[in-house]
Formats: C-alpha cells, structure tokens, sequence
C-alpha cells in the first residue's frame, strides 16, 4: 500500500486515451446530435493513410476497440493488425447505449416488436437511411479532411442493432465500405425489408462487381435465443457465400464458444481488427 504522506505528493487526475479526443456533430438532415469520437495512431501515417473502423454504439466499446488496436498494431507481422483510425459514433450520454439508436439502426418501425423485454415500448425507430446519409455526406469528409486516410480501407463495426445496421449498409450501399463486421445482428428486425433489400443486392451485384468482406460474428449462448438470430445469420453467410466470387463478396460466420449476446463483444473486437486490418489483405479487398 502506498503510504498517505506519499498520495499527497500527486493530484488526481481523470484517465484519458492517448492520442483520442471527441466532439459533438449535430446532422444537417435530421438535426440529431452525435458525440463523435476518434482515435489515432502515434507516429508518421503510410503514403496511402490509414485504414479506419467506424465504430457504431461508440458509447459502449470505443475504450475496448482503441486499447485493443494500440497493443496489436505494435508488431503486424506476428499479431496480423495494422494501425488504423478508430471512429466511434455515439451520443450524448455516459452510459453505454442511448435510446436515440433505435432509430438511427433501424430500417423501418417494427411492426412485430413493439415492446422491449422490461415491457416498456420501443422508441421511435426508422432512421437508418438518413443515419447512413449523415454517414456519407457529413462523418466521413469530416474525418478525412482531418485525419490521413486509406478510402481504399474502410471498416463498419455494428453489434445488436449496430449489426443490423452494418448489414442494411452491405446490402443497400455496398460501396460505403470495404469491410463489414456484423456482430449478432438483430435479423428478427424487419425481416421482410432486409430480404428485399439482399435479393435487390444480389440482383445488382450480378450487373456490377461489390468488393466487400462480411463477418457475422454471434455467442455461442445465443443459440438458445427465440429470436433464431445465429440461425439467421448463418443462413444469411451462405447465401452471401453463394454469389459467385468474381461478384467480390466474401462472407464468413464465426460463432465464439461460451460468449453470450454481450459478453461476446470483446472477442468480437479483437477478431474484427484481424479481420479488418491484416497486412496480407490486398488493398480494396
């Protein structure tokens, strides 16, 4: 123990992240507010930027994504991970989810679920399109007007909802990114509009190549859940496995033993950054 005449030699101070700030970004479209946070290696950037991982639910693994990419990208020889920007999109809150999601991760309103497991009813939901237009139009030239960036190298990490979202990306604006990590999507959510929207991608993706790589990441302790969400899943990477490979889409499902819904998160991370941002993966997938 250290002893008490020594404490008061220092003075308390909160612990920060090195090398990461934030800031409030309120979205030209909707007027919604979003506390932007964004993270960046030390040292020179390579001639091309950096990849980056826009990060969604930044609230609640911002901290996790950032730590876990600064010990591995020390040595990408031998742990496979590259420096890169952390973007994580979250609000105006200090716990790790804001009600504010719902809408922003959902396509459309649920006409199925109306109430959360506590029984009070769902917020408004629907806001997907203009979440991926703010996206696009405003997060993305911002960061890239104030970071070195590799367009070429671009990841979107969505867990729950935010793996919903991450799939509604895939299959509505494929371009977007170059890599997408879906970690237990919520594919009970607008199941009829999410089916549409795969068969609308496939249809186009025959007329035009789509480079993307797809992880579908669950907890094996979701199995069990009502909602089928693994099954879906995996049913859904088959189907992206299916598309010929010359189209440029790559699906893979990993389901990670004894990982519940939540407790799956961390490990999800530290694969997503494998996944995203080897040395060995050609640039533009």
């Amino acid at each position: 123990m250290i002893p008490s005449s020594t404490l008061t030699d220092f003075s308390r101070r909160e612990v920060v992240i090195p090398s990461a700030e934030q800031w409030v970004l309120r979205s030209r479209a909707e007027r919604r507010i979003y506390r932007i946070m964004v993270a960046r290696p030390a040292g020179e950037p390579p001639p091309g930027g950096y990849p980056v991982i826009y990060l969604l639910d930044g609230n609640s693994v911002f901290a996790t994504m950032v730590e876990a990419l600064r010990l591995q990208c020390r040595r990408p020889d031998q742990t496979g991970v590259l420096p890169a920007i952390v973007v994580g999109i979250g609000y105006e809150t200090n716990g790790p989810y804001a009600t504010e999601r719902f809408y922003d991760l959902t396509p459309l309103p649920s006409m199925e679920y109306r109430k959360r497991s506590d029984d009070d009813p769902v917020p408004e939901q629907g806001g997907a399109k203009a979440f991926l237009q703010f996206i696009e139009e405003e997060l993305k030239p911002q960061i890239e007007s104030e970071f070195p960036v590799d367009r070429r190298r671009q990841a979107l990490f969505g867990h729950s909802l935010g793996g919903l979202f991450a799939l509604y990306a895939l299959l509505s604006k494929p371009e977007s990114f170059q890599y997408y990590i879906a970690g237990s999507p919520s594919l009970h959510w607008n199941q009829e509009y999410m089916l549409e929207l795969e068969r609308d991608f496939v249809a186009k993706s025959k007329e035009r190549p789509i480079h993307a790589r797809v992880l579908l990441g669950v907890g094996e302790l979701e199995k069990t859940h009502v909602c089928r969400n693994c099954d879906r899943a995996r049913a859904l990477t088959d189907r992206l496995t299916a598309i010929p490979e010359d189209i440029g889409v790559k699906a893979e499902y990993k389901e990670f033993e004894n990982e519940g819904h939540v407790s799956v998160l961390p490990i999800l991370v530290s694969r997503a950054l494998r996944f995203a941002l080897h040395p060995d993966h050609p640039e533009g997938v």
